[in-house]
This record gives structure tokens, C-alpha cells and sequence, in this order.
């Protein structure tokens, strides 16, 4: 099947981010919302993009010119998917709404369709569920902006079968993306899983009066040269969106229990720069401003930490063939502009130092944090990183 003609149904953040991209790749595009105003809204925002493409000499006026021409927004969902080869949906990030959006896209596209969802964390086989297809149903998360960012996470559901998935990963790719794929539908899936793990215990040791917020955030930034710290890049995403994927961990994966810091948090509305306050405070709601933390801050927080938890999760995924060690580090390098990916850092650091530090966390704070029986196995081995010759990776 060749694919031509692409539906994508929302024209939020993401939605119209989707739709400009696949304009753009030579695709006939239409892109759906529920109001005329939300449609008109997406359309504003696309015409901004383009012309700062334009801007940078990324495309000429005439590439511009065709790509609004390979885009039609719509209201009628109906309208929207009833000739297309490939649909995308980036709805909000609510279950019981995907799924109903599921059902009625089934009832309206043709039978050749591929279904695709652009959730980063909710169950591609549930969403599958409700429709008469579930071979065609996919998971394909992109990352924000999607017309900027190179990755995008293609997810099998458990009916999704090898022509959907070949199909799904050749668009990626003609969409000017590198693919990684999530072999099983796992909760929070590559990224989300292994990312928000290490966030939710840094959480849980300032919860418990182990260590404050600055001391964490000091920590990254001073001795791990990172551009910002744990909190406040919580503040700088939103922590509405990490708590979303939080609570579904807590609700499908055994052992993880969201840290009470976070709950507190959203309850109180404190989601960070769009709401003018977070962990940190901010003089003007939606505006950044980078947090002022001390260096001598610093000193006593080891931030390896979320690093140990991390290649722990990753090693879990490898384990039970959920993701290759290179599909986890380009997601973690090309997703969260990670400068080395989790396993090269791991084998770095040495696995026998890992599994150590992970049976101090584990006695802390839980036995989610119990080292994975791959990195102990390996450990025996004597496959330790770089100063064995061979870990995740071989060295010379």
C-alpha cells in the first residue's frame, strides 16, 4: 500500500505540529478539530511555523506555497478520514476519549487504513480495542515540536501486525524521522518509562527530607553539567504532563507508587511556568526564567542518581524484548537531547557499580528500584562497561 493521503485528527500542540510536518513531506493532508476556532487556531499557528522555516532558508517560498496547498482543515471528522491511507490522532491524553475517537474513525475510513496514535504513555492494545482493526492500530509518538524534534517512537500494540508496522516506520522516515520501536505495549513505553522512573524517586527523596529541590537541581547542573535541574525542567515541560504518566505507571506497573511531592503539587494547581508557580516560582505566569540555585548547593546530592534507576528500566526493557539498547539510547539522545544515552552512560559508570547503588535505593525507597536480574547476570559475568571490554556495548 502506498500512502498518499493523511488524516490527522486534533489541531493542538501537537496536532497541527503533525499536519505541518506531513504537508510539508509531499503528503495530501487534512487536519481535524471539534470547533472551527480550534481549526483556525492550528492553521495560525502552521502559517507562523512555515514562515520561520522560510525565515532560516530551511524551504523556499514556493516549497512554503505547496505545502499550505497539501493542507485542508476540517471540522467534519467524517470528511477528514473518509479517503485517507493514514490516520494520526493527537487528542488530549485521556483513555475513554481515544478509544471513542477510535470507534468513530473505524466507522469512517476506508478499510485499507492504518490507525495511529500519537499517546506517550496510554495502551495502544486498549485504544485498538475499540475498533474493528486492531491489526491496523498503532502507537507513533512524536516528540514537541514535532516538525523539529528527529524522534518518533513507534509502538506495537498486541494485535498490530508486520505490514502495519513496516508501513508506519517507512512514514516515519519519509517524514524525515528516526524511528525507534517499542516491541510490546508496555505503560510509558521507551521513553516516558524510563525517564519519569528516575524523576519519580528524586521526587520521593525530597518527599522523605533526604535532600531539598535546590540541592537536586544543583547537583545536575553543577557537578553533571546539565542545562537545568530535575525540578526545573518539571516546571519548564509542566508537571501535568509528567504526572499523567505518573499516575497510569502507578496504576498498571506493580511496586511504583507516585511520590506524594508530585501529588501535592498538582493539587494544588503548582504545574510550573504556565501556572506561575512550580517547585519554583515565576514573576510572569508562562514566561521562563531559569531558577537562581547556588553552586555550593551542590555538594551533596550524587546526580548519577536517576542515572542508576534509569539503566535499570532500560536493562528491564532489553530483558523482556521490549526495546534494543540502540532504539533505548537514541530515544533518550534524540527525544530529551540527551548528550550520551542512558546504557553508554551505564557502561561508563561500570554495571557493578550500578547494581550497588541500586540495592542502597531499593532498601530506601522500594523494591521497584530492585536491580533487574539482566544487569545482575552481567555483573557475574564480569560484563561491566568500558573497563571489561563489554557491557551493553563492545569495546575495544
Amino acid at each position: 500500500m502506498e500512502i498518499k493521503k493523511v488524516a490527522v485528527l486534533g489541531a493542538g500542540a501537537m496536532g497541527h505540529g503533525i499536519a505541518q510536518l506531513a504537508a510539508m513531506s509531499g503528503y495530501q493532508v487534512t487536519m481535524r478539530d471539534i470547533k472551527q476556532e480550534f481549526v483556525d487556531a492550528g492553521m495560525k499557528k502552521i502559517r507562523w511555523s512555515i514562515g520561520k522555516f522560510i525565515e532560516k532558508g530551511k524551504i523556499s517560498p514556493p516549497q512554503a506555497e505547496k505545502a499550505l496547498k497539501n493542507l485542508r482543515p476540517l471540522v467534519s471528522l467524517k470528511e477528514a478520514v473518509e479517503e485517507a491511507d493514514f490516520v494520526i490522532e493527537a487528542v488530549p491524553e485521556k483513555l475513554e476519549l481515544k478509544r471513542q475517537v477510535f470507534k468513530d474513525i473505524d466507522s469512517y475510513a476506508p478499510a485499507h487504513a492504518i490507525l495511529a496514535t500519537n499517546t506517550s504513555a496510554l495502551p495502544i492494545t486498549e485504544i485498538a480495542e475499540a475498533t474493528n482493526r486492531s491489526e491496523k492500530v498503532i502507537g507513533m509518538h512524536f516528540f514537541n515540536p514535532p516538525a523539529l524534534m528527529r524522534l518518533i517512537e513507534v509502538v506495537m500494540g498486541e494485535k498490530t501486525n508486520e505490514e502495519t508496522l513496516k508501513l508506519t516506520m517507512d512514514l516515519s522516515k519519509q517524514l524525515g524521522k528516526d524511528p525507534v520501536l517499542c516491541k510490546k505495549d508496555v505503560p510509558g513505553f521507551i521513553a516516558n518509562r524510563i525517564t519519569i522512573s528516575g524523576t519519580n524517586l528524586v521526587a520521593w527523596m525530597v518527599h522523605k527530607g533526604d535532600y531539598t529541590i535546590e540541592e537536586v537541581d544543583a547537583a545536575a547542573m553543577f557537578k553533571a553539567g546539565m542545562p537545568m535541574g530535575t525540578f526545573a525542567l518539571l516546571d519548564f515541560t509542566g508537571l501535568d504532563i509528567a504526572y499523567h504518566v505518573m499516575m497510569f505507571m502507578e496504576e498498571r506497573e506493580p511496586n511504583f507508587v507516585v511520590s506524594p511531592l508530585i501529588k501535592e503539587k498538582m493539587a494544588k494547581g503548582e504545574i510550573g511556568v504556565k501556572a506561575g508557580k512550580g517547585f519554583y516560582s515565576y514573576p510572569e505566569v508562562g514566561k521562563w526564567a531559569m531558577p537562581q540555585i547556588s553552586q555550593d548547593k551542590a555538594e551533596k546530592f550524587d546526580p548519577m542518581t536517576q542515572t542508576y534507576v534509569m539503566a535499570n528500566v532500560a536493562a528491564e526493557l532489553i530483558r523482556n524484548d521490549v526495546a534494543t539498547p540502540e532504539d533505548i539510547d537514541k530515544t533518550l539522545k534524540l527525544g530529551f537531547n540527551m548528550p550520551i544515552g542512558v546504557l553508554e552512560l551505564a557502561d561508563t559508570l561500570g554495571l557493578d557499580l550500578i547494581v550497588s547503588k541500586l540495592k542502597e535505593i531499593e532498601a530506601q525507597y522500594g523494591e521497584f528500584f530492585k536491580p533487574s536480574p539482566l544487569l545482575k547476570e552481567m555483573v557475574k559475568k564480569g560484563e561491566l562497561g568500558t573497563k571489561s571490554g563489554k557491557g551493553f556495548y563492545s569495546y575495544k
